[in-house]
């Protein structure tokens, strides 16, 4: 009972320890991804007049993306210092001498790369490819529809195919606009001029279009010269009126979702390689499943190869297991987009692009871990010796 109750007790401690770093390994990758395409958007998205709600919901649409990056990243990077703490304070050494093996130690950390590997199947499943179709999409939209609400001063800007706008000072922002004028031809033939000597320009999200908004003008109804029986002249004086310039009536609807294997989650794969697909060929799809299952299962011995690594020699404080153990997991992860890339194109089998390094790779893992477990048992044991 007594055994019992102390293994919990040591896994709840390993945990704790592993927490923190994660949480702020995790936030630094995600925030250090997000702030590259953030200025990426902004530049892109500035131009089209685009609100700060519509690249906040583009940023929410890639984070998916990150995330899948940045979780086995801060995986390795949260296990490592946590182990490599540990065996510096001695703490590794005299849980061995206690007959705590290696193993033993780092079964919480792989039952959390195992709960980590069961995540990422349905991140990479289901939530990345609905995410991708949704910023596609929605980055579409931003670029192509609506006006943007930037003028230049004394510039005529035709809104749309019946309205023309122009004022004569814009400021640098290209909103604030001083002394306008509009004409706007109405379809049964009569002309509306509006003059105020104010005005402003702003994204209607309600509307998905351009609204400007003016001050103490006038408003002119009048005949077009093709109308010659009827020369009433209507005019309004008005304190604030806000006109929408032009409506997304026009706009296009975006392709659907799935013309790209990516775009698709995981049981629409399996099923359009069970029926077919239209689109896709068979190589394509099968090349992607199998992409997905190696990275989701490859986080599972992440923590094996960390903890190889992590558990330094004493009296030699060198950084080689730290550069050894980016280059192998980097190096992995572009052998898998290699192979994926490989096989789509069809110039190699799955099994040879993708399983194979995959075998390695856990394999290996597993090995090094066994390996320095033997070491760390010895050394504990020879201290407990000493001791004696």
């Amino acid at each position: 009972m007594l055994i019992k109750s102390n293994l919990p007790t040591l896994d709840r401690y390993l945990l704790r320890q592993l927490v923190p770093p994660f949480a702020i390994a995790l936030g630094t990758m995600l925030v250090a991804l997000l702030l590259e395409r953030l200025l990426t958007l902004f530049n892109h998205l500035a131009s089209s007049g685009s609100s700060i709600a519509t690249l906040l919901s583009l940023l929410s649409d890639l984070l998916p993306h990150y995330m899948g990056l940045a979780l086995p990243a801060a995986l390795c990077i949260a296990i490592f210092m946590t182990v490599n703490r540990m065996s510096d304070h001695n703490e590794i050494d005299v849980l061995c001498a206690g007959h705590i093996s290696l193993l033993r130690i780092s079964q919480p950390y792989i039952k959390v790369g195992a709960i980590l590997a069961v995540l990422s199947v349905f991140l990479y499943g289901y939530i990345q490819p609905i995410a991708r179709y949704d910023y596609r999409e929605g980055f579409y939209f931003a670029r192509h529809t609506g006006w943007a609400p930037h003028l230049q001063s004394d510039m005529f800007a035709s809104t749309s195919s019946t309205t023309m706008l122009t004022a004569d000072h814009v400021d640098q922002g290209g909103s604030r606009l001083k002394n306008i004028f509009i004409r706007n031809l109405k379809n049964n033939g009569k002309a509306e001029l509006i003059t105020a000597p104010r005005g402003l320009l702003t994204l209607s999200e309600r509307d998905q279009a351009t609204q400007l908004d003016l001050w103490d003008g006038v408003i002119v109804h009048v005949n077009t010269p093709d109308l010659p029986d009827d020369n009433h002249v209507t005019i309004t004086h008005f304190e604030h009126i806000a006109r929408i310039i032009e409506r997304t009536r026009s706009r296009q609807a975006f392709r659907s979702r799935g013309d790209d294997e990516r775009e698709m989650t995981t049981p629409e794969l399996l099923q359009a390689l069970h029926h077919g697909s239209p689109r896709i060929s068979y190589i394509v799809l099968r090349s992607e499943l199998d992409f997905r299952l190696t990275r989701a299962i490859s986080i599972m011995f992440i923590p094996l190869l960390t903890i190889a690594f992590a558990v330094g020699r004493k009296r030699r404080k060198s950084v080689i297991g730290q550069i050894m153990l980016a280059i192998i997991l980097v190096g992995f992860n572009e052998i898998l987009l290699f192979g994926h890339s490989m096989a789509t194109n069809g110039k190699a089998s799955v099994w040879l692009t993708l399983w194979a390094p995959e075998i390695i790779f856990c394999v290996g893992c597993t090995i090094a871990l066994l390996a320095r477990s033997q070491v760390s048992w010895r050394h504990g044991h020879r201290h407990t010796a000493q001791e004696a």
